[in-house]
């Protein structure tokens, strides 16, 4: 029988990322006999310089759509900019089939945003500092 030992770490390399993912992938696919994720970006850029300035990035998997990061320089909140990301964002989720969307946000961020989009909660747990809180939230597609 081989040793093993379990080490903890804050640096959490790209081959890392790639070999839990990977293998998680692998278990998946194995499991549900089909592999249909892909990862997907919808961003907005300086059309002068070719800069991205910001946008939202997620995936698709097992007919869900996941929105992880999604952010705006200040200087296009509030423009339409983000409503128009997100509804690209949603679209191309229709278009793989997705039947709903999931995602987080804190209560700082942009629970008002999404729920104006059709978003609607389904949890919420408490985080630093006192009065935060993590948002989770989801909309069929």
């Amino acid at each position: 029988m081989s040793k093993h030992e379990i080490i903890t770490t804050d640096r959490v390399s790209e081959q890392i990322e790639q070999l839990v993912g990977r293998g998680l992938n692998a278990y998946n696919d194995e499991i549900t006999g089909y592999s249909d994720r892909q990862p997907l970006a919808v961003l907005v850029k300086d059309s002068e310089t070719d800069e991205i300035l910001g946008g939202a990035t997620g995936r698709s998997s097992l007919g869900l759509l996941f929105l992880d990061l999604f952010y705006l320089p200040k200087s296009l909140r509030g423009s339409g900019v983000g409503s128009t990301i997100l509804k690209t964002f949603e679209d191309e989720g229709r278009r793989r089939g997705c039947m709903a969307a999931v995602l987080y946000t804190i209560s700082f961020q942009a629970p008002g945003f999404y729920q104006r989009h059709g978003w609607e909660r389904f949890g919420e747990i408490a985080c630093e500092p006192l009065g935060t809180s993590r948002i989770f939230m989801t909309k069929r597609l």
